[in-house]
């Protein structure tokens, strides 16, 4: 997600899905019930908006890697906060390996500058779109195409059967299309 010049006035709470996706993909499993996701990207928004003259960054691409840098800040500190004094840096590695997944799932569009605006606004896009399919479907496209998933580990995850699994990745990807035509 690069551009030459980011917009200054865009508005943080734009990143609010694609950040959600993030987080939801790396809380660990045990912690789930511990704490939400949202909370996460309402408090890396919120420490954002706090720190914004401190970005220095020129394009919409760094913009998104500090978004990133805070929202695994917040993320290790709730699963230490959880789970016990140790930091997780495999954790740290894995959100950026997670971002560039959602990142790679998108078709390239160029490297002019107007084709990584147009890249980066489709990542936006497509983590709006996966935030309005149901959660079933959502969490199990999360799974196997950010997490790299097989169907049988996501059946077993869920308590599902593969059969459910697969018509639920095969639903949810024919709706992220068509809300993507949108």
């Amino acid at each position: 997600m690069a551009s030459d010049a980011p917009d200054a006035d865009r508005p943080l709470e734009q990143y609010r899905a694609y950040l959600l996706i993030l987080a939801r993909a790396q809380t660990p499993r045990q912690l789930l019930n511990k704490f939400d996701a949202s909370d996460l990207v309402q408090e890396t928004l919120l420490k954002a908006h706090r720190q914004s003259e401190q970005f220095q960054g020129r394009s919409e691409g760094e913009r998104v890697a500090w978004l990133r840098a805070i929202l695994a800040n917040a993320l290790a500190e709730a699963v230490r906060r959880f789970s016990g004094p140790q930091r997780n840096v495999d954790l740290e590695k894995s959100l950026q390996e997670t971002s560039w997944r959602l990142e790679q799932w998108l078709a390239d569009s160029g490297t002019s500058p107007e084709g990584q605006l147009e890249h980066g606004e489709q990542l936006l896009r497509l983590a709006e779109a996966l935030a309005r399919l149901p959660e079933d479907q959502r969490t199990a496209l999360e799974l196997r195409h950010l997490k790299g998933c097989s169907v049988p580990e996501i059946a077993r995850l869920q308590g599902r059967s593969s059969a459910s699994i697969a018509g639920l990745l095969r639903r949810g990807l024919q709706q992220l299309r068509e809300l993507l035509q949108e």
